[in-house]
């Protein structure tokens, strides 16, 4: 299975942690970044690593960030991406198993690394259950997104905002 994946500056090492196990465990790995701790702007790589799933170069994806909130709110914004908030092995099977996600997010400072491991197992080990009841909600959940041309694969969607940060236009807490 090729899997996606993407952090904020905060869990790079947890990261890279993950990717060594994915890869341990036979999964091909397309890392989105970030590669290191120096603070940066999180929705770049949840949407490179969105974007990889949702163009089919990936399988599925998984997200972190501290809290795995952020990362996976900007993912949810890539039209054909459910990625999913989990903290328990359980909330990682049911949202493969009813809402068929595709991406799952996790905070890599609030879980710890085994735990990561397993939710990550029963995701990609989950299957969708197909039913009318489960396709309806997931037809509404993906009418909720706007096709927006201009941002899906543009790399420099973020350009704006970059230089502005390089200038001191937001505070670097």
């Amino acid at each position: 299975m090729i899997i996606s994946i993407g952090c904020d500056h905060i869990v790079p090492d947890i990261k890279m942690r993950i990717s060594a196990y994915l890869k341990s465990k036979g999964h091909t790995v397309i890392d989105n970044g970030t590669y290191d701790f120096v603070r940066t702007h999180y929705p770049i790589f949840g949407k490179k690593a969105a974007e990889k799933v949702a163009s089919k170069e990936a399988d599925l994806g998984v997200l972190l960030c501290g809290t795995g909130v952020g990362i996976s709110s900007s993912a949810n914004k890539v039209k054909g991406i459910r990625a999913a908030l989990v903290r328990d092995v359980s909330t990682a099977k049911y949202a493969k198993e009813y809402l068929n996600a595709n991406v799952i997010a996790v905070g890599g400072r609030i879980t710890g690394i085994g735990l990561i491991e397993n939710i990550i197992d029963a995701f990609l080990d989950a299957k969708y259950i197909k039913t009318p009841e489960n396709e309806k909600i997931i037809k509404k959940i993906d009418s909720l997104i706007v096709n927006d041309k201009d941002q899906f694969g543009n790399e420099h969607f973020f350009d704006e905002f970059i230089e502005k940060w390089d200038k001191g236009g937001y505070p670097k807490e």
